[in-house]
């Protein structure tokens, strides 16, 4: 064995001891880190050297160096993008993940394998999905839509009578994709699983709405050549509208398409008795979209997909190999998604879910609606802002009430960045930023203090 690999193995009590207290002190500190420090300076880095320097010295050079660069994205005033945190039960989850280092696709080694089933059961349940919709984790939103997808894909095949999964994607001729404000990972996925992004068609939406209108989404299934794909949303990322998913899934008595939710966070309104009316229907998809490093606040990266054809699935990503064995009647989950190998990404869920309980996750849900309607409530006050869009859940679209270029948005956000970080986008093509409740640290006090930052940094670019 090299000798500083060695020493280390001779140290790790007292090396990982380290590792707790700097992690502890770094956890410790989240609530007056600044959210983001847009001015702190970047190591320049290096050659790698030939001798390492081991672990302890290793741990001061980041503490010195990254350390004091790094966001606190795990604290409760980050709102950018929709980004949950780490709950006390799921870090220490994730840090058995690392210790343990089990690769959880293969039933040769079954623990694995039935810790995820039990967790996926649990989430199922969580989320009020019926035993028809199997599941499998995957490494984010982004991956969860392009495994329904591709599902999808094998669908449109099947009712042609082919198998793009073995014949390849010419095999289907044009394909559709029909959806009201599709998720950019939508168009990322169709690239990669190659479909094309232009087989993306959008399709009306309600007067002011984000939502999808029926109506509409009927006259495009009407005018469409054969089957198609459609892509509904349970939660839009800029103002969390939700598509009547219920009467979406009632077209499917008259029309051949295949159901693609993505409910990538807003999934979670199925948690608070107040919200669960948006996603009534998710249980009809043919396939669902559910990122649980957002608010399940688990560790980056773990989402998971439901569909209700697993044969199709398994169509799909089956992994032909003498040493794997045969598919069986409930394939391994090494064919089931796009890696053949990953980390046991269930377990930070499985310790969160055991943890706190139904109970525990509708609390951080119901307490980030809150501080959302606080900072909505906030910016309707402030004559220097104006909302852009309802605060219907855990998102706030807000915008300048003067000349909201995108130039002074971005100046207001980068004036707030070291009291609360938000994110720029276009609301209905004009620019605005969005706000994400997600964390589990978030309390009304922080949801006061981003409000009092985000006024403030107005009344500055007004000065």
């Amino acid at each position: 064995m090299h000798p500083q690999l060695a020493t280390d193995l001779d140290h790790l009590p007292d090396l990982l001891e380290a590792v707790r207290k700097r992690t502890v002190g770094f956890l410790d500190g989240l609530a007056e880190r600044p959210v983001v420090d847009l001015g702190a300076a970047l190591p320049v880095g290096g050659p790698l050297a030939g001798a390492g320097v081991g672990l302890e010295r290793t741990l001061e050079e980041f503490a010195a160096e990254w350390e004091p660069a790094l966001s606190a994205s795990a604290g409760p005033r980050y709102l950018g993008f929709v980004t949950g945190g780490a709950t006390p039960a799921a870090l220490a989850g994730d840090w058995l993940t690392s210790a343990y280092d089990q690769n959880p696709n293969s039933s040769a080694e079954p623990a694995g394998q039935q810790l995820e089933r039990q967790t996926l059961g649990w989430l199922r349940e969580l989320f009020g999905l019926g035993p028809q919709h199997s599941g499998a984790f995957v490494s984010g939103a982004t991956m969860s839509n392009t495994t329904g997808l591709a599902i999808a894909r094998e669908w449109l095949g099947e009712q042609l009578g082919v198998s793009p999964a073995d014949q390849g994607v010419g095999v289907l001729g044009r394909v559709r994709v029909l959806s009201g404000s599709p998720h950019s990972s939508v168009g990322k996925a169709l690239s990669m699983l190659g479909l094309g992004r232009d087989a993306l068609i959008p399709v009306d939406r309600l007067a002011g709405r984000e939502a999808v209108d029926p109506a509409a989404l009927e006259r495009a299934l009407a005018a469409a050549d054969g089957p198609c794909i459609v892509v509904a949303n349970a939660g839009t990322v800029n103002s969390v509208d939700f598509d009547d998913l219920r009467a979406l899934a009632a077209l499917k008595e008259r029309y051949s398409f295949w159901l693609h939710v993505d409910g990538a966070f807003g999934a979670f309104a199925a948690l608070s008795p107040e919200h669960a009316h948006l996603v009534d229907g998710m249980d009809l998809a043919d396939s669902l979209c559910i990122d649980l490093h957002k608010w399940l606040n688990v560790p980056y990266d773990s989402a998971v997909q439901f569909t209700r054809r697993p044969d199709l699935q398994a169509r799909v990503f089956q992994n032909a190999a003498a040493y794997l064995g045969p598919l069986g009647d409930v394939p391994d989950f090494v064919h089931l998604t796009p890696e053949n190998s990953r980390r046991l990404r269930a377990l930070p869920a499985w310790f969160t879910l055991r943890a706190y309980g139904r109970d525990g996750h509708r609390e951080i849900v119901e307490r980030c609606v809150a501080g959302a309607r606080t900072l909505g409530a906030a910016v309707e006050a402030e004559p220097r802002l104006r909302l852009a869009a309802p605060v219907r859940l855990n998102v706030v679209c807000f915008t300048l009430t003067e000349a909201p270029t995108a130039q002074r948005l971005a100046a207001l956000a980068a004036a707030a960045a070291g009291e609360v970080f938000t994110t720029p986008t276009l609301y209905q093509g004009a620019p605005a930023v969005r706000a994400a409740f997600s964390n589990w640290r978030t309390g009304e006090e922080d949801a006061e203090r981003i409000a009092r930052a985000l006024i403030a940094a107005a009344a500055g670019l007004a000065d």
